[in-house]
């Protein structure tokens, strides 16, 4: 069996020290290679670009013993569009090594803000035997402050000087620099798709443990082939449907462009926005989903695949050592916990997981027949499953904090696991020899992943919306932890060094069983994903699409939203009560800025069957009490500007569109005629008409009055518009607001409408004066019928619903509650009343996971019992 070779440890010269020139040496540790500089979150990502802009120069320095400048630069090369240059200290700076740093040649003169990011390496040439040359490398993001980056102790300087040595030949030293210049990453505009070929997953608040563990299941394709092989239909919601939401999910990650939410994933767990911003456990998550997919599995054709996948067997086994006599019990896994503490890699916490323990004295084993005898008890490996799953335990409890602590210890663990090494110490007799590559590091704490998709060399990392490529080193062995040394400022000075915890390190690992790879890491198309599911997607796809190209282009439309009286006859009385139209639910129309308003009321020509001739608008405007009101006719002027003119005209801070009423007059055949001239006299009045019996109120028109006229004038039309007999006497109010509370005031019928305050947009609402049995009826007049309908009881339950996966048995209770009630004297009492109340509600409410809340609204009281 071919084994990966460890990396080689790192030679002396990779522990010298990796700073920023400065003339001055800083006391006190500083930055070294993997530590300074190595991870410029959110800014720059380690990535590694197929092809990225390289050059090695050399550099010839002649005469380098009678160089008297303290500082030596060489001469400008470019590479990757930008200029650099070596910098050394021939005598050093301010040690007795030679100090020599990679330069922005031009930093000076490059604008405000600017960045570059490089890989590079500076080498001493041994000019006798190439072996023995001194060749250093690190990466580093270059800015304003930080324009040269190298090393300060890069070689003694009596190494340097010794004619022996072979660095300096004739007085001639040779200086090279390899530089690769990678992309400066800008986190907004970076795109994952363009960069590396996948997407990333939407954070909710605290899902990264859930993305992350997302990734790495999408990234088996045997395990997202048999997902999407779970008979759905198209009649089911993800929403409702863990199945199809995950489908939904896998769908998007491998043909979207853009980072993919997991909201339909979540609302399918029957989570809500408080689970969200709960970060769980990703290795309870991973079980329960599973078992969850396990469970929908049953009875269809992949039944069976979490199990061929992830599950895998060992032995629980207890042997005597005098008799002979053993017990031994199969038990499943789907994961395998591996100790970290006190363990150096993987192979340790394997060899802890098998360690044998020795039942004797008072603690032997009950032997059947034998009875007390001194036994080995321990575990053994069967089988492994094609996919292994192992749990690192970076976290234990700390009975001194009462709290949950991370262990950082270094941990190390192979590319390629072998867990038929040392004769098989781990397997059962009859176990198969078997090997993995790992595929998966998921990092813990703030979790990310690092995943190998085609188990090539090229690692990416997958973190929340943002995917990367990493390098190897990147995705293994600065995932380790542990403790890492600073080195000593000063050769010489006997400083104490500066220790520091990464933590940075792996919590879960996915190996895949090398015999299987083929198997699952399998192409997967578009064949193997249901029909409907593809129609229902590439539809969302594109409505999502539509949605995006609406958004950018909504800065050169206006949305002019008309009501008609049609809407008023439609909504008063069944959708709202108050005012006169609910502007969500009238036509609206996309038009083009710099469109003329005269061709937009041709649009409304055709879309109304209204001639333009026959077309009068009213602007709408919000008062000072809260009430929304026509307001005034547009005038000619207006009508002539463009519509972006005069949306910006009318528009207020409260009004986000252009609202318009549309006023249309008919003839005696109820074909539109042109609206009559409406003078300053002339005011528009609303009317709404209350049915004491019936408790029903209802919209029946519009008329124009005179300011100086009087209501009592235009009482027999009222009788016509309501249908009642023309000598029928009526009640007036006017509806003057109904925020904080309603004010609806009597109307004098004698008083002139000027005196009465009345406005273009008013509302008068009206009734029979006389009515008959009138105590019978619980809300005789408009008054009281709009205090009733403004604070009648509702019950409102929180947007927290159970999940569609979550089975309640219903059972009710009768709880008694208090409903208001009006007596004559129109004061609100308590009036005895039930309610059907849902047992697993109740016991919902008690435990915190629900809130209902009821509210009631009334006039002198407001209180809610039961």
């Amino acid at each position: 069996m071919t084994m990966m070779t460890p990396p080689p440890p790192l030679d002396q010269e990779d522990e010298e020290m990796l700073v920023p020139h400065s003339d001055l040496v800083v006391e006190g540790p500083q930055p070294r290679e993997g530590v300074a500089q190595m991870d410029p979150t959110g800014v720059v990502e380690n990535q590694q670009p197929e092809e990225p802009p390289s050059m090695k120069f050399t550099w010839r320095i002649d005469s380098f013993p009678r160089l008297n400048t303290r500082k030596h630069y060489s001469e400008v090369f470019v590479v990757g569009g930008y200029k650099w240059r070596i910098l050394i200290f021939p005598k050093g700076n301010n040690v007795d090594h030679l100090s020599m740093y990679l330069d922005v040649a031009d930093s000076a003169a490059l604008p405000y803000g600017w960045s570059r990011y490089a890989q590079f390496s500076l080498a001493v040439v041994n000019q006798i035997n190439n072996k023995y040359t001194i060749r250093k490398d690190t990466q580093h993001q270059f800015n304003v402050r930080e324009s040269e980056w190298g090393f300060t102790s890069f070689m003694p300087l009596g190494e340097l000087y010794d004619p022996g040595r072979g660095y300096m030949v004739n007085d001639t030293v040779f200086v090279e620099a390899e530089v690769a210049v990678h992309k400066v990453l800008d986190y907004w505009s970076y795109d994952s798709k363009k960069e590396t070929g996948y997407v990333g997953l939407k954070n909710q608040g605290a899902t990264c443990y859930m993305n992350s563990l997302l990734q790495t299941l999408y990234h088996i394709p045997h395990f997202r082939k048999a997902v999407y092989h779970m008979p759905t239909t198209e009649n089911d919601m993800p929403s409702g449907s863990i199945p199809l939401a995950l489908q939904s999910l896998f769908y998007k990650l491998q043909y979207y462009d853009s980072s993919v939410t997991t909201k339909e994933l979540t609302r399918s767990f029957g989570w809500d926005t408080y689970d969200s911003f709960m970060q769980h456990d990703v290795q309870e998550l991973n079980r329960v989903l599973c078992e969850k997919l396990e469970d929908k599995m049953k009875g269809t054709v992949v039944e069976g695949t979490i199990q061929q996948l992830f599950e895998g067997h060992h032995m629980n086994y207890i042997e005597c050592i005098n008799v002979d006599h053993k017990s031994a019990r199969k038990e499943s896994f789907c994961d395998v916990q591996l100790d970290v503490k006190g363990c150096r890699d993987v192979y340790a916490s394997f060899d802890k997981y098998v360690e044998v323990e020795c039942l004797e004295g008072d603690n032997k084993y009950q032997a059947e027949e034998h009875g007390l005898q001194d036994a080995k008890k321990g575990i053994l490996f069967i089988d492994f499953p094609p996919v292994l799953q192992l749990h690192l335990k970076r976290f234990e409890y700390d009975f001194i904090q009462d709290t949950m602590v991370k262990i950082n210890d270094r941990y190390e663990f192979p590319l390629q696991l072998d867990l038929d090494r040392d004769n098989g110490k781990y397997l059962s007799p009859d176990a198969d020899s078997m090997s993995w590559f790992i595929v998966v590091v998921v990092h813990g704490g703030h979790y990310y992943a690092f995943i190998r998709p085609t188990l090539s060399d090229q690692w990416f990392k997958f973190d929340d919306e943002r995917v990367t490529k990493e390098e190897t080193k990147r995705a293994l062995e600065e995932q380790y932890g542990g403790e890492e040394e600073l080195p000593q400022t000063n050769p010489g000075f006997n400083n104490t060094p500066f220790k520091f915890t990464k933590y940075s390190n792996a919590y879960m690992l996915v190996y895949i069983r090398d015999s299987d790879k083929d198997k699952i890491i399998s192409h997967i198309d578009e064949k193997d994903i249901a029909e409907h599911l593809r129609i229902r997607l590439k539809k969302e796809q594109e409505e999502k699409e539509e949605k995006r190209k609406y958004k950018a282009q909504a800065h050169l439309y206006t949305i002019i939203k008309v009501a008609r009286e049609e809407d008023l006859v439609e909504q008063i009385g069944k959708d709202i009560y108050f005012d006169l139209v609910d502007h969500d639910k009238v036509r609206s129309f996309r038009i083009q800025k710099q469109i003329q308003f005269t061709l937009f009321k041709e649009e409304v020509a055709r879309e109304f069957g209204v001639p333009v001739q026959c077309q009068r608008f009213w602007s709408w405007a919000k008062r000072q009490n809260h009430t929304y009101r026509p307001n005034r006719p547009l005038t000619p002027q207006e009508e002539a500007q463009p519509v972006g003119q005069l949306k910006e005209m009318s528009n207020k801070a409260y009004n986000a569109e252009l609202k318009l009423f549309l006023e249309v007059d008919l003839g005696l055949d109820q074909v539109p005629v042109s609206p009559p001239e409406k003078s300053k006299e002339d005011i528009l009045l609303f009317f709404k008409l209350y049915n004491p019996e019936k408790g029903e109120l209802r919209y029946v028109g519009r008329l124009f009055v005179k300011s100086s006229g009087r209501p009592v004038e235009i009482l027999p039309r009222l009788n016509e518009m309501a249908g009642f007999n023309q000598d029928e006497e009526l009640e007036l109010f006017e509806e003057i607001k109904f925020e904080p509370s309603v004010m609806c005031e009597h109307l004098d019928k004698k008083a002139s409408f000027r005196t009465c305050q009345i406005e273009d947009g008013d509302i008068i609402c009206f009734q029979k004066a006389r009515i008959d049995n009138e105590d019978e009826f619980r809300y005789p007049d408009v008054p009281s019928y709009l205090e009733y309908v403004h604070n009648r009881q509702e019950t409102v339950e929180e947007d927290r619903k159970p999940g569609p996966e979550l089975v309640v048995v219903v059972e009710y209770l009768l709880v008694k509650m208090y409903y208001p009630k009006q007596d004559e004297d129109h004061v609100y009492r308590p009036e005895e009343g039930s309610v059907l109340v849902s047992l697993d509600l109740v016991e919902q409410i008690k435990s915190n996971k629900r809130w209902l809340r009821l509210r009631c609204r009334c006039r002198g009281w407001q209180n809610v019992q039961g």
